[in-house]
């Protein structure tokens, strides 16, 4: 992707999230939140591309794909004040569609087109789809770890402020009860990923999110997550029952594995 087309995407979201703002405090803390990991997803997107040998135009193509990762978050809140999917819209499609149906990307090449929109409706699909191209599928990857990394910190950054100041969106309505679901901590020690269907409370999303360690790409997610301690903190979070705490050394092991290899 030339940088000049990437400008102008830049400035095409500028002005796309823009339009969302509101006056009303919380919901203007909800469209924020998506502005900033936007900002995040984007650096972090950069630096696995550049790390993982991508060259200037391949990652400034990443970064598109990672500008547009959560476009369909901010109509969906307008309309349904919350970001979980199951209760409104599947945002990722809807960005899709939104990019589709704009002509946002019709001066791109074809295949620049392609790649940027099958990252936007997949990076939150529970796996990669079968049968993509490898291109389509790298990138895909890329966005898919660049978004895990700043949703742990978005997470961290929730638990950690006074109950008035979070973006009330975030913890999707489930309840903050101090039990969790055996079933999750099972799957997590076998090293599988957890179904969101299967979370019931807030522990349990929690739990969710660690299994995400399993699902990451590159060695240099890897790396920035050992960075950030996010594992660590976030297990911090949790009760401190045994069985939790084999699930949290489970994934940390884990992850300290993938990151030296």
């Amino acid at each position: 992707m030339e940088l000049s087309h990437l400008e102008f995407l830049r400035e095409w979201f500028a002005g796309f999230a823009g339009s969302f703002h509101s006056p009303d405090g919380e919901e203007q803390r909800n469209i924020a939140l998506k502005e900033e990991h936007t900002q995040k997803v984007c650096a972090n997107i950069t630096r696995i591309a550049r790390e993982e040998g991508l060259d200037g135009e391949r990652a400034a193509l990443a970064e598109a794909v990672a500008l547009f990762h959560d476009i369909g978050r901010f109509p969906q809140y307008r309309r349904f004040k919350t970001f979980k999917d199951s209760g409104s819209v599947n945002h990722a499609r809807l960005g899709a569609s939104i990019l589709v149906n704009g002509g946002v990307l019709d001066n791109l090449p074809r295949n620049e087109q392609n790649t940027i929109i099958t990252g936007v409706r997949n990076h939150n699909s529970f796996a990669i789809p079968p049968g993509l191209e490898p291109e389509p599928a790298l990138f895909l990857k890329l966005v898919r770890d660049a978004d895990k990394l700043d949703i742990w910190r978005v997470f961290l950054d929730f638990y950690r402020l006074p109950e008035e100041e979070r973006a009330s969106a975030v913890s999707l309505g489930f309840p903050d009860l101090p039990e969790c679901s055996p079933k999750i901590v099972a799957a997590i020690c076998k090293g599988e990923l957890v179904r969101l269907e299967w979370v019931k409370c807030l522990n349990d999303f929690k739990l969710l999110q660690l299994s995400w360690v399993y699902d990451l790409n590159f060695a240099a997610s890897f790396r920035m997550l050992d960075e950030r301690d996010s594992l660590r903190e976030l297990a911090k979070t949790l009760p401190q029952q045994e069985d939790i705490g084999r699930a949290v050394t489970a994934v940390r092991e884990f992850a300290v594995l993938r990151a030296n290899l």
